[in-house]
């Protein structure tokens, strides 16, 4: 069914939009499945289950990094990661530079904000964004890039609501490629919408969505990062 789940799910989004197939806890076999069906781009939330699957398979597979990161596992990804969907603090950020200067890359990167009304949430606010921003520290980051922006809405039915939010995170991605990123074409993206409520995210700018059950099936436990 993965590859019929697919398929599916293309049709619905529009030119511009990256589909990321949001892989964790499922098997190697599901995500080569997905993989044989021509998906290229994966997310999953725990570094060490990234560093597995990316050992165990194919090596053009962009790996998306969804989750709250913990600075003590950057380690285990920096060497092939393609964006980093979670910078949710200037620590993370630098410590993901310091790892990235080892392997002489510049590793591509979301700000995170909390947009949604539950507590459980990890993200930024917009003055903690700017304060990143316009720090000296920052400035001196040379191994990473700031591209765009992520967050994740409440998980409730209240679709209304859903939107609010989304329309919030774009607000936030204009005020920052208005204030900061003006020159920086690079910096273009915005990661929002998950299996229940991605047509909305598209239908409010998001480039990247994050879908997982809607591709793999249901999963056995809740975690950060798709519902």
């Amino acid at each position: 069914m993965i590859k019929e789940n697919l398929e599916k799910i293309r049709t619905t989004l529009p030119s511009g939009v990256t589909l990321v197939a949001v892989s964790k806890t499922k098997p190697v076999s599901d995500v080569q499945e997905a993989y044989d069906a021509g998906q290229r781009v994966f997310g999953e939330n725990h570094a060490l289950e990234m560093r597995d699957k990316h050992e165990a398979l194919p090596k053009d597979i962009q790996w998306h990094f969804i989750g709250h990161l913990q600075t003590n596992k950057i380690k285990y990804i920096i060497p092939y990661v393609t964006l980093i969907h979670s910078i949710d603090s200037a620590n993370l950020l630098e410590a993901v530079n310091k790892e990235a200067k080892k392997h002489d890359r510049v590793v591509d990167c979301l700000l995170q904000f909390h947009i949604a009304q539950e507590e459980t949430k990890f993200g930024l606010d917009l003055d903690e964004a700017r304060q990143l921003l316009d720090s000296e520290a920052f400035k001196q980051l040379e191994n990473v890039r700031i591209c765009g922006v992520m967050g994740m809405a409440t998980f409730t039915d209240d679709m209304t609501q859903v939107r609010r939010e989304f329309q919030h995170l774009h607000a936030l991605f204009d005020t920052l490629k208005s204030e900061y990123f003006a020159d920086q074409p690079s910096f273009k993206e915005i990661s929002m919408g998950m299996s229940d409520d991605y047509p909305i995210a598209v239908e409010e700018g998001a480039t990247l969505v994050r879908v997982g059950s809607k591709i793999f099936g249901a999963r056995n436990y809740q975690v950060n990062g798709e519902h």
